[in-house]
């Protein structure tokens, strides 16, 4: 069976990116189906079933990180769309917002109903001036058509969503130097703990999302869990958006199931090697900030399981190919003075343990 394209089906339809045309491809048909249907309980018991794992690096189970928001309380619950994508070699987020900017507001529409969040944020890279306008435009038509706001489509569901736009920091991408730049704060992790979904921006109980993870959150509920789970394999399913740069013939993204090879990302989907007389030399599969593969060790699939096994991380899923032209010396000092400047020295050292970082 051919794999069928949802994350990526509006890119190329410009309509999509008005209210009207969007509605045409089946929009909002799951936000109404949540919002009639559903209790904000069974959305996230429904995406937790589909094994929906966060896209924007650490592979957490979404609907497990859901669970850790306190519901009921006297302190309101936010939700943050982290859309700062910032590593370097990722790009899926800029496309999501470029081509299908109603289904980044969806996704996270059904996503604030399941945690019952009555302001949502969008966070988003300053650097994306053009995207954010894009989705700036898109939120400016649900707020006129009456999707945002009190009682949402007849239902008893208030809901704003502000989109804030960052200073371009790499630290920023992680969450709680997210929440502090929200704040207007100088972007800086907090300790840990208390975290986010207990003590998170302006003090409330905190769920912090990447644009990708989001937004197949209404095809979990316009399809179900089932159908989710059925596309890759075992704890790594549903579509996954991979980004391909560097020296192969066909740069760009790429929505696959994670059940591809990293050869076959690389020599099927990407177009090859850009010089064919010029052999790979390494590949880097998440982002920059994951460990180097070999040109013997593409063999692996690119899933959160199968490269950590490798040595490696599905990350952002950011590749990068590099020929044999490539110093890898060269490529290690211009990584080493991009993580200098924007991360090194910047965390607290226990920021830093908790993420493993050895870069101080």
């Amino acid at each position: 069976m051919a794999f069928e394209k949802t994350l990526t089906r509006n890119v190329g339809n410009l309509e999509a990116r008005t209210l009207k045309g969007y509605e045409a491809t089946g929009g909002f048909a799951p936000l109404r189906k949540a919002l009639k249907e559903m209790t904000p309980l069974e959305v996230t018991e429904e995406v937790k079933k589909s094994g929906l794992r966060g896209r924007g690096g650490a592979g957490f189970p979404t609907g497990v990180k859901w669970g850790f928001v306190p519901r009921g309380g006297d302190r309101p619950v936010y939700l943050i769309n982290n859309a700062d994508e910032s590593e370097p070699g990722t790009c899926k987020d800029r496309v999501l917002i470029t081509h299908d900017p109603h289904l980044v507001l969806e996704g996270t529409m059904i996503s604030a109903y399941a945690l019952e969040c009555h302001h949502a944020f969008i966070y988003i890279r300053g650097e994306y001036v053009n995207e954010y306008n894009i989705l700036n435009r898109a939120l400016m038509e649900l707020r006129e058509s009456g999707y945002l706001g009190r009682g949402i489509l007849g239902s008893d569901f208030d809901l704003q969503v502000t989109i804030v736009r960052g200073a371009g920091a790499y630290i920023c991408g992680e969450e709680t130097a997210l929440m502090n730049s929200l704040e207007g704060k100088r972007g800086e992790p907090r300790l840990k703990p208390p975290f986010p979904a207990q003590v998170g921006v302006f003090g409330a109980p905190t769920n912090v999302n990447n644009t990708e993870t989001l937004a197949n959150v209404p095809f979990i509920i316009e399809r179900g869990a089932e159908w989710f789970a059925g596309i890759g394999k075992e704890r790594n399913t549903g579509p996954k958006l991979y980004c391909v740069s560097g020296h192969v013939k066909n740069p760009g993204v790429f929505e696959l199931p994670m059940t591809i090879t990293c050869r076959e990302l690389i020599e099927e989907h990407a177009g090859g090697m850009l010089h064919p007389d010029r052999p790979l030399k390494a590949f880097i599969p998440g982002g920059s900030s994951v460990p180097v593969l070999t040109a013997g060790e593409i063999d692996v699939v690119m899933s959160y399981d199968d490269l950590a096994e490798a040595g490696s991380m599905l990350g952002s899923a950011g590749g990068i190919v590099m020929d044999d032209t490539t110093c890898m010396v060269d490529a290690l000092r211009n990584l080493e003075a991009f993580y200098h400047h924007e991360s090194c020295g910047q965390c607290t050292p226990a920021a830093r343990a908790a993420a493993g970082c050895t870069a101080c």
